[in-house]
């Protein structure tokens, strides 16, 4: 078992790491025992009741974070040229086609998302292996895939965010900052929930929210108490 440093004890000293914790606490517990010299990220890990290998019990949707991620977002539209101008005025970082097609395939995805159009997918699709595992490849459901080319890039980059569950049941995502003042963390985390529990898939049984825990990049994770957010 690796040795703890002295952050991480006096880190653990700070809460009862088998108890759970209202959510507004966690919160005030995640600032409390930030010790990085970075701003690090405030994540969420929320276990869920389902089973992602059936179809009908994958939970994924997109969530407008009320106070934002906190992050710069890397934004590359591709689109057909009469769309660009409305991508690059709406705040994309990168616009164009097929030139940003061969950069791709050449391996490059200094992006955060991926923004493009029904029907220019056909030569989205092929790039699906380089993508596709950075969580990068556009998709309709993320609303990535559009003809709302403004809308798509001003949401992204209010805070806009995609979630998907893994292959072990968990939803892992950053809600903030631990720069960001107590409430908003809560709010944001509020939102993600309360998404994911409308999502509950009708064949799922049993406990559907098992477990979650706020974490900062460089922190131990918090459990909270998930009747303060059910």
């Amino acid at each position: 078992m690796a040795k703890l440093t002295k952050n991480q004890k006096e880190a653990l000293a700070k809460f009862d790491k088998n108890a759970a914790y209202p959510l507004n606490e966690a919160a005030d517990i995640v600032k409390k025992i930030h010790t990085a010299k970075f701003d690090e990220s405030v994540d969420l890990d929320i276990r869920l009741g389902v089973d992602p290998r059936k179809a009908n019990q994958m939970v994924r949707g997109v969530v407008a974070l009320p106070h934002g991620t906190g992050k710069t977002i890397r934004v590359l539209v591709l689109c057909t040229p009469d769309k660009e101008e409305e991508a690059k005025a709406a705040g994309a970082d990168y616009v164009g086609l097929d030139d940003y097609i061969e950069k791709i395939k050449g391996g490059w995805t200094d992006v955060d998302v991926v923004i493009t159009m029904p029907s220019v997918m056909p030569k989205i699709g092929p790039l699906g292996k380089v993508l596709g595992p950075r969580g990068l490849m556009p998709n309709p459901k993320a609303g990535t895939v559009t003809m709302e080319i403004e809308k798509a890039v001003k949401d992204v980059k209010a805070g806009k965010i995609d979630f998907k569950v893994d292959k072990y049941g968990i939803v892992h995502t950053s809600i903030g900052k631990v720069s960001f003042d107590k409430n908003k963390l809560v709010d944001n985390a509020k939102e993600l929930l309360q998404t994911i529990i409308k999502m509950k898939p009708a064949s799922s049984k049993g406990t559907y929210m098992k477990s979650v825990y706020m974490s900062s990049t460089m922190s131990p994770g918090i459990k909270v108490d998930t009747k303060s957010v059910t």
